[in-house]
């Protein structure tokens, strides 16, 4: 089958599958939250972890089913993600920006796909990069720059640098609009210099390394645009969904994974401890029993809101080809009360477990930084409020992060 064609579609209009992504994904749960704390000191997934995930086909949910991906829909991935996260984090991190790296295929020829990602264990990674730059020369570019925060790129196998694209003359090359033409380019791991530099709170097992390119030369067919329609290759609905759509979405639901994971981890503590100084348990506590009801409605609330507004857009795009404005803002909104609605839950979690909480060896301290680094990131500022209200109201705002 030729990269640019589909699977075969249900009644949805979304390829079908016999293949329980969720339940596969569940079943690393155990091995997962058994590694972690050798995945923090490491500050990366131990290789069997790596192999795990890779036998499970956890690299490659968001492949086109032509070059060996399952291509599911985005509600069923950020469930994996979800029970991913129940486990370890860091793994579910790294799943999900590899995930959304690997949608890239959509943008790429057909060849070229299938040079990245064929093998079985590719596994694209990328990060920020102020300050590169890719210049034309015949045949392809010549790219300068030094790029944070890639996430997984200790095991991957490829490289992306986002880079600003230039003229031979040093000119800036703009899109028809007169918009700056930014690019993607792709290559090896080994034909960058990695930096070590992932001395972190939490998401610890990211190994979200630095990495560096002088003067290399990037072929155009390893060139890509992403995100633009008229750059899209493959038909898919799933690639009517933006890179920018599957983190947010994604990264939202290792939130969420992190909240379950340690709100079921303090109900079983709430049955068995006695604080100090006290005859009944945590559980027999009134204030504790309407905290915890509380955290349980807004966290199944902050999910379905979240698996809601995806499962809109995938009826839309199966109807109608791209997702509305609307439906873009929602999922944009959606992630990111999530994220913060996971925060507060694991936030009570830890609170009231008492001491029992800040010992490395109870599943709470690791999660609570875990959690607190999954905030900082670019999914969970605050101002995506402020997008999300200007345009309930109705007033102009800024689409970049939609």
């Amino acid at each position: 089958m030729d990269a640019n064609e589909g699977g075969d579609a249900n009644d949805t209009g979304w390829p079908a599958t016999d293949i329980d992504h969720i339940a596969r994904a569940g079943a690393l749960v155990p091995d997962l939250e058994a590694a972690g704390p050798e995945t923090d000191r490491a500050c990366e997934l131990p290789g069997r972890i790596v192999d795990a995930m890779h036998a499970a086909g956890l690299f490659r949910l968001l492949l086109p089913r032509s070059i060996g991906g399952a291509e599911i829909d985005p509600v069923t991935y950020v469930q994996c993600v979800e029970q991913i996260a129940r486990g370890d984090a860091s793994a579910a991190w790294c799943m999900n920006q590899g995930s959304g790296c690997s949608m890239s295929a959509a943008y790429l020829q057909p060849a070229a796909a299938r040079q990245v990602f064929a093998d079985p264990r590719a596994v694209l990674a990328w990060g920020q990069g102020p300050g590169a730059r890719a210049v034309k020369v015949d045949g392809g570019w010549k790219v300068n720059g030094t790029w944070r925060f890639a996430s997984g790129s200790r095991h991957c196998t490829w490289l992306g640098g986002h880079c600003p694209t230039f003229n031979a003359d040093g000119s800036p090359r703009l899109h028809p609009d007169g918009k700056p033409w930014d690019a993607t380019m792709l290559f090896r791991r080994e034909d960058a210099t990695i930096t070590v530099a992932w001395d972190v709170m939490g998401l610890r097992g990211t190994g979200s390394d630095t990495y560096a390119v002088t003067d290399m030369f990037v072929p155009d067919h390893l060139c890509l645009t992403r995100d633009l329609p008229a750059e899209r290759r493959h038909p898919g609905l799933l690639y009517r969904f933006s890179t920018a759509q599957i983190y947010a979405a994604g990264f939202a639901s290792v939130g969420i994974g992190i909240a379950r994971a340690s709100l079921d981890a303090f109900i079983r503590l709430a049955r068995e401890k006695t604080p100090a100084q006290t005859t009944a348990t945590l559980g027999d506590s009134a204030v504790i029993q309407s905290k915890l009801a509380i955290c349980e409605a807004q966290l199944g609330a902050a999910k379905l809101y979240l698996l809601n507004a995806l499962a809109e857009g995938q009826e839309t795009v199966a109807a109608e080809g791209e997702l509305t404005l609307d439906q873009r803002v929602k999922i944009r909104l959606a992630s990111t009360f999530a994220i913060h609605r996971a925060r507060e839950v694991v936030d009570f979690a830890y609170h009231e477990a008492g001491a029992t909480a800040i010992f490395e060896s109870n599943p709470f301290e690791r999660r609570f930084r875990d959690m607190h680094a999954v905030t900082q990131q670019v999914q969970a500022r605050q101002s995506h409020f402020e997008t999300a209200g200007q345009h309930i109201l109705g007033l102009p705002f800024s689409q970049r992060w939609l």
